[in-house]
This record gives C-alpha cells, sequence and structure tokens, in this order.
C-alpha cells in the first residue's frame, strides 16, 4: 500500500426510493446479496485490501446501520457521519466528512453497487489528486458519463463509460467548498476540465443494486460467483 492511504468512504445514507417497499424499513446498504448485506461486502474487501478506517454516512435510517456495524469490524475502525438530520447529497457529505477523513488520498465507495473491484489497484501511488473506476455502460445507462484518454477522464470522447462509484481522491481538492447539499457530479466535470483525474475501466462484476430488478440481476451474478464478490 501506498503510503498512509488507510482511509475509505462508504456512501451510505440515500433514501433507496426505487426501492420500495423493501427500503421502506432497511436502509439500502444493508440489503442483502449472496446471504451478505452490500455494506458488509465491502467492509470484507477493504479490510483484505489493508484498510484500516473506514468512514460512513448515515441518513435514512441510519440507527439501523450502527447497529449492525457497530464501531469495530475485523480490524477495521468505523466513524460514522451523521446526515440523519437532512441528507447532504455526495458532495456535501464529504464536506461533512473532512475531518474524519484526514490530509491523505481516500477511497470512496457507494453503498449501494456490488462489486469484485480489487482496491489493491487504487492503493498504489496516485499520478492525479483524483482516480475514478469507470464501467462499461449498463442497459439502464446506455450514454455513459465520462470518456477515456491516454489514462485520463475526459468529458467527451467517442466511447463513454459509466463511473462505477469508486473513486480514490485527494482531501486538498474539497477543501474550500462550502458545507451544504450538493451532488458530486459537477464537482467531477471541473476536475476533469482542469485536468486533474486520471481513470480505468474495470469489466469485472459490477452491480448497481438501485432497482428490484437491478437487486435481482446482483443476486443472479453472486450465485454465479459466490465467492467472487
Amino acid at each position: 500500500m501506498a503510503g498512509a492511504m488507510t482511509r475509505a468512504m462508504i456512501l451510505a445514507a440515500g433514501r433507496g426510493e426505487r426501492l420500495r417497499p423493501y427500503t421502506d424499513h432497511l436502509p439500502k446498504p444493508l440489503l442483502e446479496v449472496g446471504g451478505k448485506p452490500l455494506i458488509v461486502r465491502h467492509l470484507e474487501s477493504l479490510a483484505a485490501a489493508g484498510v484500516r478506517e473506514v468512514i460512513i454516512n448515515i441518513g435514512y435510517l441510519g440507527d439501523l446501520i450502527v447497529e449492525r456495524l457497530g464501531h469495530q469490524w475485523q480490524g477495521l475502525r468505523i466513524v460514522y457521519s451523521d446526515e440523519r438530520s437532512g441528507r447532504l447529497e455526495t458532495g456535501g457529505a464529504l464536506i461533512r466528512a473532512l475531518p474524519q477523513l484526514g490530509d491523505a488520498p481516500f477511497l470512496l465507495v457507494n453503498g449501494d453497487i456490488c462489486t469484485d473491484f480489487p482496491w489493491d489497484f487504487l492503493l498504489q501511488a496516485p499520478l492525479a489528486s483524483v482516480c475514478l473506476v469507470l464501467v462499461p455502460n449498463p442497459p439502464h445507462h446506455p450514454a455513459g458519463d465520462f470518456a477515456l484518454n491516454a489514462g485520463m477522464v475526459a468529458l467527451q470522447g467517442e466511447e463513454r463509460h459509466t463511473y462505477a462509484g469508486i473513486a480514490r481522491i485527494n482531501p486538498a481538492l474539497l477543501r474550500g467548498y462550502p458545507e451544504q447539499s450538493a451532488p458530486l457530479a459537477p464537482w467531477l466535470r471541473q476536475w476533469i476540465a482542469a485536468g486533474v483525474v486520471e481513470g480505468a475501466l474495470y469489466q469485472g462484476i459490477w452491480n448497481d443494486v438501485g432497482t428490484p430488478e437491478r437487486w435481482q440481476v446482483a443476486q443472479e451474478t453472486c450465485r454465479v460467483r459466490q465467492d467472487g464478490i
């Protein structure tokens, strides 16, 4: 592992409207795939990669996440960033969590994806302030988000890919933004335009568990690769 890159943040504060009624009484990251909650899968893979501290933002039904995980998990220290009084979206969530994130680059992952992505790739010495993981466009997002050009993420390009909800970010980029509800996408576009975002296309297992149908796809994928997610 490079330097002091031992922290990660899991985004877990969303309401999961499209997964109702399943999320009426359970936060989306606690939905199970292959017998394990999505967020537990993340914790296990991060711990195996050498991460030592995970910040989890909590909002809707966040008490259930705290009750399920506690403050230690297989050697991981868990710190919660509280958004129960009002969700801040991804950008605002990062700003609120800055005191816990520290000064070294950290890993970021959406709590509602299921993947076998190898974290070691992002734990290598960073070449740019941000590294985004992209995946082939899924059926529900055929237009993609960004392109790749010689290892750097580009706003335009002939072949576009979808942001996987997996990144490495230098927190220095976040300083100066106010703490308020704000999406991350506009900031990503600013950073990409400034030429400080590298990227990689990952073509392994990746599922966005955003609807009941996609949750079912994730279950089927896990059934094929029970030990691979």
